[in-house]
């Protein structure tokens, strides 16, 4: 297909998210940049991970999404006393019957709100992150397929310590990026007051259903990707791992225990693709890779001892990564 016929097919078909950033601009205000990273996770087929303090519209973020979706959503609360089966389902017995039938969980819905994530013990998060990497949840002996889409939002309280289980660091890999939510503006915060205090009810629209989301992803995998790009791509990825090897980097070895994995790779080139859709581009440059670079890598560096004495953010060695590495 010649990059006039794509650049076509993008154009048209990306219009719509348009449409879905004003009517969640009606509930959500100040979050562009989380609003954009959350279409480009849902374009590129992945999950987010959000940390934030209480109180930052994270739930309105999601449902507001749904809704411009429509698109069906839950929000599941996540506890100390959480089972998996209150994510999955179980079975039920049926006395008239004398059989046992699967009762779904939750988790069968389009956009899921795992709230708290780390709230939970261990073998909850795991049947979730299970869930979103299989894309079905077996009940007894009955293997149910999730619905497409299927779009995980997972947050964590950064200041709450007491009564959490953190998150894996081979757990966490499986989201395509995490984000970090901040307090609005004051101008922000002023909309947000006079916005929530008026009793008027929100009317959010629907503007795209997930048949059009699908139709969307196939025009958005054919966004042309040079190969000088993915080379890029691999050199950022593998300066986590081996900074010694480019020479302007050599000082973060010894702040760095364990590097980006593969899937660090591949989300970093689905997720410019998707970036490069949402901006209406029927091609990737290089300013798209560096655009999501950080919301791809920062959960995905295991800093070492030295790292946390000196209090060095994995932003900063994400930081220092991205302005050394030639662009192409």
């Amino acid at each position: 297909m010649l990059i006039e016929e794509i650049q076509t097919q993008v154009t048209e078909s990306s219009t719509a998210l348009r449409d879905v950033r004003h009517e969640m601009g009606k509930a959500v205000i100040g979050q562009d940049a989380i609003i954009s990273r959350l279409l480009i996770a849902i374009l590129a087929d992945g999950h987010v991970l959000i940390e934030g303090v209480p109180g930052l519209a994270k739930t309105l973020i999601v449902s507001s999404l749904a809704a411009s979706l429509k698109a069906s959503f839950t929000r599941i609360q996540f506890t100390p006393d959480l089972l998996p089966a209150d994510i999955t389902g179980t079975l039920i017995f049926n006395q008239k019957t004398a059989e046992f039938y699967p009762k779904k969980g939750p988790i069968f819905a389009n956009f899921i709100l795992a709230d708290e994530i780390n709230r939970a013990p261990s073998k909850v998060q795991s049947a979730l992150l299970e869930a979103m990497q299989e894309r079905q949840v077996t009940i007894g002996e009955t293997s149910e397929a999730l619905p497409d889409p299927f779009f995980v939002m997972a947050t964590q309280n950064p200041i709450e310590q007491e009564g959490t289980y953190p998150l894996p660091e081979a757990q966490i890999d499986r989201f395509m990026m995490k984000l970090l939510i901040r307090y609005p503006q004051m101008e922000e915060e002023r909309r947000i007051m006079a916005l929530m205090v008026d009793p008027k009810p929100i009317q959010i629209s629907p503007v795209l259903t997930p048949e059009k989301i699908k139709l969307m992803r196939q025009i958005m995998h054919s966004v042309y990707m040079e190969e000088k790009l993915t080379d890029y791509i691999l050199n950022l990825v593998w300066a986590t791992r081996h900074p010694e090897r480019y020479p302007r980097l050599s000082s973060l070895t010894p702040l760095i225990s364990y590097g980006a994995s593969p899937r660090a790779s591949i989300y970093l080139a689905k997720a410019a693709k998707a970036h490069a859709y949402l901006e209406s581009r029927a091609y990737v440059i290089p300013d798209d890779i560096k655009a999501i670079g950080k919301d791809v890598l920062r959960h995905r560096i295991v800093l070492s001892y030295e790292a946390e004495a000196e209090e060095i953010k994995s932003e900063e060695i994400i930081g220092r990564i991205l302005d050394e590495i030639e662009v192409p």
